[in-house]
């Protein structure tokens, strides 16, 4: 295993910082190593906007549900995609900008892959780092609060900074549950599910003194028991992005 892998497989989520802020060199590499994510054909449809003023750090933490750790970490990065200024770009040529389904689909994706290389950066730093999707519970307040324009929404928040709690990484689903060789193989769905049922349900157990005793389907079952943050598409549509 080189120092890359041991690296990702070392990832775990950090929701207790010191107070310390990044400098201005690691907040350079760690979105430097964001901007050279992949992207669909080069079209670059995200901005990342950093926040370190404390009063809007605070005011993301009520809007995100109350996580103390988006006002206490040293930077808090909201990922957005940004079909903005692709449409800027489409104007000075008088074209007109045609988007759809695809291009969300598109900028979101570029979102998260430039996010993704954030984390690992921020990781390989001796940083800790969190993504909060709690961005999305009011996003327009947090659309106004961030000044985004139409065609920008906020995809997810990432806490970073300095850890001040080392937790237990969260064992994930067995590899033969994610990794199809070939063809999906839908047979052994429940059966995989079971087993990690197993595997979750001591892990609770134990990080909870057993206080928690659930499972990951159970988990599930709860989050989906109606429908999740079904104010997004609305919201979508008044920003001015076309879902067909």
């Amino acid at each position: 295993m080189n120092s890359v892998i041991e690296l990702l497989h070392n990832h775990r989520s950090i929701r207790k910082f010191k107070d310390a802020p990044l400098s201005g060199e690691q907040v350079d590499s760690i979105i430097g190593s964001a901007q050279m994510a992949s992207t669909s054909s080069n079209v670059q449809a995200y901005s990342i906007i950093g926040v370190t003023d404390p009063d809007k750090k605070k005011r993301l933490a009520e809007l995100t549900g109350n996580q103390a750790y988006v006002e206490h970490c040293g930077l808090f990065l909201v990922f957005c995609a940004d079909l903005y200024r692709n449409q800027v770009a489409v104007s000075m040529h008088e074209q007109p900008f045609h988007q759809n389904t695809e291009s969300f689909l598109v900028a979101s994706l570029d979102a998260a892959l430039a996010a993704q290389n954030a984390a690992v950066a921020a990781e390989s730093l001796g940083l800790g780092i969190c993504y909060i999707g709690g961005i999305r519970n009011k996003p327009q307040e947090v659309s106004e609060l961030l000044e985004l324009p139409q065609l920008v929404y906020p995809v997810f928040g990432m806490c970073i900074g300095v850890p001040d709690q080392a937790p237990s990484s969260r064992p994930r689903l067995a590899r033969p549950a994610v990794y199809h060789p070939n063809a999906y193989n839908a047979g052994r769905t429940r059966s995989d599910i079971e087993a990690y049922d197993e595997v979750t349900r001591e892990y609770y157990k134990e990080r909870t003194q057993g206080k928690v005793l659930t499972t990951w389907s159970k988990g599930l079952a709860d989050k989906y028991r109606e429908p999740v943050r079904a104010h997004i598409r609305p919201f979508l549509e008044a920003r001015g992005f076309r879902l067909e």
